[in-house]
């Protein structure tokens, strides 16, 4: 049964690991696999959001998400987006920094040193949004009671997560970003370069939250239809959504998959600048 289920994932894995030895011998392949367990255990809550979304759709959709949508998952987010990221921090075409990347190591690891900074600001306020808006939010079960009831009441307070993180940011960039460490041990003013990348990963935290509001509001909309036109039906069964409605439900677990993923790709870079071994161990995961 586990290989029945499982055989895809097991095949990309030996794959992936192989490729990683054959790449750079087996200092690669531990790279890859950190990677991989990585990407595994920040997807876990990823995992969970999209199951119960999917118990919703038809048969149909659950195969395209599973592996039209998976597909879209791995290679947009996993393989192209560090690319993008590495390309437009090193002002770069993708074509010049993936061609630096497998021709010129030493020279792609020079331009990603200097990149770190807009790199660390643009995916430190994606996360810290995430982090804010996570501990200001109001929930029905309370853990620590005491912590989140005053907590909850401060989430009321409008953009109070977005206010904090542009503190948070102008501290930083005026800070710590004007002693930046480039290539060699030098020290550079990245002051700029902070703010700029940082309200980045803010616009597009705010881009992404809106698109995945607009399509829960869409499917929560086809759902009460469903549910309702089943109440006047008299059937006792649960409805799997189809056609429309099961598309943006589709979309939204495609823009939903995106968010989740960003934590999986700033922190590969911690770990290595060699978009290579990043594209197959976050592949894997």
């Amino acid at each position: 049964m586990i290989l029945k289920t499982f055989r895809w994932a097991f095949a990309v894995t030996a794959l992936g690991l192989a490729a990683g030895v054959l790449y750079d011998g087996w200092a690669a392949f531990g790279i890859v696999a950190i990677l991989a367990v990585l990407e595994i255990s920040l997807s876990f809550d990823n995992a969970v959001v999209n199951a119960g979304i999917l118990k919703k759709m038809n048969a149909f959709w659950q195969r395209i998400f599973l592996t039209v949508g998976v597909l879209i998952a791995v290679f947009g987010m996993r393989l192209v987006f560090p690319v993008v990221i590495v390309a437009v921090t090193a002002k770069l075409n993708p074509y010049d920094a993936v061609q630096l990347a497998l021709t010129d190591k030493d020279r792609y690891q020079q331009l990603v040193t200097d990149a770190h900074p807009a790199i660390a600001a643009f995916g430190g306020m994606f996360l810290l949004m995430i982090f804010l808006d996570f501990i200001f939010e109001d929930r029905d079960i309370k853990w620590l009671a005491w912590l989140e009831r005053p907590l909850a009441k401060l989430g009321k307070v409008d953009m109070l997560s977005v206010c904090i993180a542009l503190v948070v940011l102008l501290v930083t960039a005026f800070t710590f970003a004007t002693h930046a460490h480039q290539h060699g041990g030098a020290h550079a003013d990245k002051a700029q370069t902070v703010l700029i990348s940082g309200i980045a990963g803010l616009i597009t935290y705010m881009v992404v939250g809106g698109l995945s509001g607009y399509f829960e509001n869409k499917i929560e909309e086809d759902e009460e239809r469903e549910e309702e036109a089943e109440r006047s039906g008299g059937t006792g069964s649960p409805v799997k959504l189809a056609g429309q409605a099961a598309f943006f439900m589709f979309l939204y677990l495609e823009v939903l998959d995106a968010s989740f993923s960003f934590d999986g790709v700033i922190g590969a870079f911690a770990i290595t600048n060699d978009i290579v071994l990043m594209a197959l161990g976050l592949g894997i995961g």
